[in-house]
């Protein structure tokens, strides 16, 4: 299934934070995530729902 931006509202991150920190998420248009850098996690966006829970979040230390 391809990506596709206009799946997500990008108005929803005024509102939206981190589950485990309470703090602002980035939009990552590349991956399709919201990063919480506070918590080091990237929450994935499917069907352009953002899936904040930490056990589906990837751990940013494996893009390095």
């Amino acid at each position: 299934m391809k990506k596709n931006i206009s799946d997500f509202d990008l108005n929803l991150l005024r509102i939206l934070v981190c589950p485990k920190t309470h703090t602002k998420l980035v939009f990552d248009e590349i991956k399709l995530e919201l990063i919480s850098k506070a918590a080091g996690l990237a929450y994935p966006i499917r069907n352009g729902i953002p899936i904040l829970l930490e056990n589906e979040a990837r751990k940013l230390e494996e893009d390095l």
